[in-house]
């Protein structure tokens, strides 16, 4: 894939996902959610960038756990397999990512997140080098996987919005489920990562990346992978506040009823 088709199609991405957070989701969120028309102006902004993050994160995770598995080409040189499939996954988020900073820029006084600037910027910096140069494609790919938690992280602001109660069935899944998956997704993955990184370092292959593209693989997976910890424990906090608040309430009820252990 040469410059031009790898800067049109970034560009064609960044269009798709400013239709969808502009005019799919709005219609699409009323069709299938009633409640989203009640919403506030600024609940409906927050809410239609979610959908838009909700669609990105199932696209390029599914891509990426196909990529993991049976991508022969970047499995087989981690450092150096070129796919046309790691590519436009790694286009396609590029394309999201920047998009998802104008939005954040333009509507900062509704979803403005320090945060969210130093991630999005950290990732772009590396999927830079990725495209320019052809390398660490599989790494790439591999760091994508991080997405399939942001589907369960994204519905519990819906619900959130919609004032589904805490304690709610479809609550407390959604909750445990985006605890699981996040851990498994960001935090499980940091030690196999890291001695995927130590296993290579020394090589030839590792060598000819280059002293900038070394630092640059390293730095930005370390960022990404701090403020990863930091969300994993505010969600595990959340998490454990609202299992110990559910077994407040089946104490209450056990005493109201007269039954105590």
């Amino acid at each position: 894939m040469d410059a031009i088709t790898k800067l049109s199609t970034i560009f064609t991405s960044i269009i798709i996902f400013q239709l969808l957070f502009h005019f799919v989701s709005s219609w699409f969120s009323a069709k299938v959610s009633p409640g989203f028309n009640s919403l506030s102006f600024e609940k409906k902004i927050e809410w239609n960038s979610r959908v838009v993050s909700t669609c990105h994160s199932l696209l390029v995770g599914v891509f990426s756990l196909y990529i993991f598995f049976f991508d022969e080409a970047t499995m087989t040189d981690p450092l150096w397999g070129d796919s046309s499939l790691v590519n436009l996954n790694i286009i396609i988020t590029s394309g999201y990512l920047i998009s998802d900073l104008l939005l954040l820029i333009f509507y900062w006084r509704v979803i403005g997140d320090k945060m969210f600037i130093v991630h999005h910027c950290t990732a772009l910096y590396a999927y830079y080098f990725i495209l320019r140069y052809g390398v660490l494609e599989y790494i790439g790919s591999f760091r994508l996987l991080a997405e399939l938690s942001s589907p369960f992280v994204n519905q519990r602001w819906f619900f959130e919005a919609l004032k589904y109660p805490k304690f709610s069935k479809a609550n407390v899944i959604n909750g445990i489920l985006m605890t699981v998956v996040f851990f498994i997704v960001r935090i499980a993955v940091i030690p196999p990562f890291y001695y995927f990184v130590y296993s290579v370092y020394g090589t030839e292959a590792y060598y000819r990346l280059g002293l900038l593209i070394q630092c640059s693989w390293i730095s930005s997976c370390v960022i990404l992978d701090v403020m990863n910890v930091y969300w994993m424990i505010k969600i595990t906090k959340g998490c454990i506040r609202v299992i110990s608040l559910i077994r407040q309430e089946k104490d209450k009820s056990r005493l109201q009823n007269g039954k105590v252990d």
